[in-house]
């Protein structure tokens, strides 16, 4: 009990002590009740012989009540009254915070107490009405004194009963805030996936209590941006050494999607950009990712829990050091065949000199190049992707739009806005048409995240 409360209770703690003790000393003094309803004042040279204490001879007891001499000097009725109306009102005012305080949670036996105390109380009344009315009140001291402490008692459980009902607010809201607490927690994790910044600065990271049954397709369309970005990363370094061994890289578009016109010549990317998603997303609607051996559970629970561990565990490392530490996990399979079906032979020889890095695949080790170390970070974002697609409920199915199909704001967004600009503007004499698909698109359940296409910029012959 705080500061507050108990200097709330101990106010009327004392009275009760004062009025209790007050009761005691007059029986003390006296012997028995007053007689003939009289009480008279001791006063400090009258002899007492009944076993007080020396100092106690010279107390002037001194009632709290304003004693009315009238002939017998007896209690006016009034006061008496009062004390015993007061004593009753405290008394259903405890009985009915007692009653509240039953009700939530419901506890019928302590209704049932409140219930009795109240109807005894006004029951109290209407006697003490009736006794008034026929002037046969007891007018003695003792019975207003016992009035007063009962007003005391009462008005003391009253307050006992407040400061209850406070605890069980306090742990109440308690509950509350930890309860808030883990919806914030989760809140921000989902408002940082959502979080759209540059590639090199935003971290990707998951809270340590997320559940499987909370992830849902906003977790998968945020992780996916997180994962293309990498990937274009990726393809930048691919044109970057493209550039630097002096391929031609118009023909190289040309050779991935012929018959395309671009509306500007950096948008020849789109076509590498394409080229490394086919070859990356390849078999990413199956569970096992279309690698050698890979046994998964057939029951769906376990085989969602199992993904999910894996999603777990490899985000929160390094893929090398993953890697390193077991070379023939799924993963490492991944990452050796993605990467001799992405590298051409040709490829690797203009980019090294040499098939040094295919040759350290083959056996069975990593290399540590930066444009290797490039690449691992793709893979990895796209194994997680995988893992975090089949531990949905609903799993994640990935679809793409062929060459001339009619664009659709429903499925599709285009990667350039200046091109679908320059189609809308050619939009009398021919529909939108896709050229090619550049990212895939995803269905879960009913939801889609669309499929980023370049469209088609000239009227086809």
């Amino acid at each position: 009990m705080d500061s507050a409360q108990q200097s709330a209770v101990t106010p009327s703690k004392n009275k009760f002590v004062q009025a209790f003790a007050k009761f005691l000393h007059l029986r003390a003094t006296t012997g028995v009740a007053p007689l003939d309803n009289f009480v008279r004042k001791i006063k400090p040279q009258d002899k007492v012989t009944n076993g007080l204490l020396e100092e106690d001879r010279n107390w002037d007891i001194q009632p709290q009540f304003d004693i009315k001499e009238k002939g017998s000097q007896q209690w006016d009725a009034l006061e008496v009254l009062l004390a015993e109306l007061f004593a009753s009102i405290s008394s259903l005012k405890a009985a009915y915070a007692h009653l509240q305080f039953s009700q939530r949670p419901y506890d019928g036996d302590g209704i049932q107490v409140a219930d009795q105390i109240i109807v005894s109380e006004l029951k109290n009344l209407a006697d003490l009405k009736q006794s008034y009315v026929d002037e046969q009140l007891d007018l003695s001291l003792e019975i207003s004194l016992l009035a007063e402490i009962k007003e005391q008692k009462s008005m003391v459980k009253t307050y006992e009963i407040m400061v209850k009902k406070l605890e069980r607010q306090i742990k109440l809201k308690e509950s509350e805030i930890a309860f808030l607490r883990e919806n914030l927690e989760e809140s921000s994790w989902q408002n940082r996936l959502l979080n759209k910044s540059t590639e090199r600065s935003w971290s990707f990271s998951v809270p340590k209590n997320i559940h499987l049954s909370c992830l849902n397709h906003i977790h998968f369309d945020a992780f996916l941006k997180y994962t293309i970005e990498s990937l274009r990363r990726f393809v930048r370094s691919m044109v970057d050494e493209m550039k630097s061994a002096c391929w031609d890289l118009e023909a190289a578009a040309i050779a991935i999607e012929p018959g395309v016109i671009y509306q500007k010549e950096d948008h020849k990317c789109f076509a590498f950009e394409s080229h490394v998603c086919r070859e990356m997303f390849d078999g990413f609607q199956y569970p096992d990712f279309s690698l050698p051996k890979e046994s998964l559970p057939q029951e769906s629970q376990r085989r969602q829990q199992l993904f999910f561990d894996r999603f777990v565990e490899l985000m929160s490392s390094e893929p090398r050091d993953s890697l390193r530490e077991n070379p023939e996990s799924a993963f490492a399979k991944f990452c050796r065949v993605k990467y001799m079906r992405l590298i051409h032979p040709q490829m690797e020889l203009a980019f090294c000199g040499n098939l040094s890095l295919r040759n350290q695949l083959n056996a069975g080790d990593f290399p540590d190049t930066t444009f290797f170390a490039i690449f691992l970070e793709m893979a990895k974002r796209i194994w997680l992707l995988h893992c975090l697609g089949f531990s949905l409920e609903n799993h994640a199915s990935i679809f793409q739009v062929s060459r001339g199909c009619r664009f659709s704001e429903v499925f599709m967004e285009t990667v350039a806005k200046e091109e679908l600009q320059a189609a809308d503007n050619m939009l009398e004499e021919y529909d939108q048409q896709v050229a090619f698909t550049v990212v895939p698109g995803f269905r879960i359940a009913g939801t889609v995240l669309h499929c980023q296409v370049y469209l088609m910029t000239s009227k086809p012959v």
